[in-house]
């Protein structure tokens, strides 16, 4: 006989707080987005103001063709097709956020501290699935790293786009300080002109981080361990993000029937993937948490009595 258990219909964080730690709870999983890095303050490519918006394609090393496909789709910026004909494009415009990255610019906010005290705390979290390349989850040391999934790769980690080599970060750095020119006039140490960072296997100019490129696929893990971790879960947190890209957002609808969706953020999203914000009566399982990650996961932090674990 298959028996349905019953799960509460949550209608506070505290409901959510008492279930983590209820004994029904025995699997977390995580979706994170943008807005939980919002607070850190860094450049959110997509947003007014962001890398997006403000791209100008003259400052860059590119052909006449290439700079007017990237005045019509600053997305261009990051296409696969464009990066292995030419990598300046590509990091150029990303040389702050590598070499900020290695600096620590930005720091890990509440809300991935909410992650790591989720783990150290009950240690039912089974995994987070990050859309972020900021690699802010790996400077929380209390979430081992084979629970972190970064679904469009990471910004820290880097290899040959063609031959998969990987390089040292702090080597591949020196090399984006020293070859790549600052199209942003911040760093007056930066050459004057771009000149190509090589692989040391394959000798080609396509080191790069390791995020996904439009036009690649996501790393095989994100598809290994969602199929693994979405069934079983109990609870899933949606974070600071709108739900608008696939294939990530399909975590929303690939976890079971009875698991308890918590979505954090600005604006209700994810109406379209089948998440039901109480309209539906006996579809209770749907919780919105309204505001900006940080407050909300400071409350929830708060409900769950953390707070003291929380680093200065």
């Amino acid at each position: 006989v298959n028996k349905k258990k019953m799960y509460i219909e949550p209608k506070s964080l505290g409901d959510i707080a008492r279930f983590i730690t209820s004994p029904q709870c025995k699997s977390i999983v995580v979706l994170a987005g943008a807005g939980i890095s919002v607070s850190s303050g860094i450049p959110d490519f997509r947003s007014p103001g962001g890398l997006y918006s403000t791209l100008k394609p003259d400052l860059i090393t590119a052909t006449p063709h290439q700079r007017s496909l990237m005045g019509s789709d600053p997305t261009y910026v990051v296409e696969k097709e464009m990066f292995l004909a030419n990598s300046f494009p590509y990091l150029e415009v990303r040389r702050p956020f590598i070499l900020g990255t290695r600096d620590e610019k930005w720091k890990a906010t509440i809300a991935h501290r909410f992650v790591e005290l989720l783990h150290t705390k009950t240690n039912k979290l089974t995994r987070i699935y990050t859309q972020n390349i900021d690699g802010l989850f790996q400077q929380c040391s209390g979430i081992p790293k084979d629970k972190i999934v970064s679904v469009h790769g990471s910004i820290s980690d880097v290899a040959c786009e063609v031959c998969k080599k990987e390089m040292n970060f702090d080597e591949f750095c020196d090399q984006v300080q020293s070859s790549i020119k600052d199209i942003y006039g911040s760093d007056s140490n930066a050459p004057a002109e771009s000149t190509p960072i090589l692989c040391k296997h394959c000798g080609r100019a396509t080191v790069k981080p390791k995020t996904v490129l439009f036009g690649s696929s996501l790393p095989e893990e994100f598809f290994s361990y969602s199929q693994e971790d979405l069934p079983s879960a109990d609870l899933l947190i949606i974070a600071g993000t709108s739900l608008l890209v696939s294939p990530a957002n399909s975590v929303v609808y690939r976890v079971g029937d009875e698991c308890l969706r918590m979505v954090v953020n600005r604006e209700q999203a994810g109406h379209e993937l089948g998440i039901n914000y109480g309209q539906t009566p006996g579809c209770g399982r749907d919780f919105f948490a309204e505001g900006n990650c940080d407050d909300v996961f400071l409350n929830l932090i708060k409900e769950l009595g953390w707070e003291d674990n929380l680093p200065p």
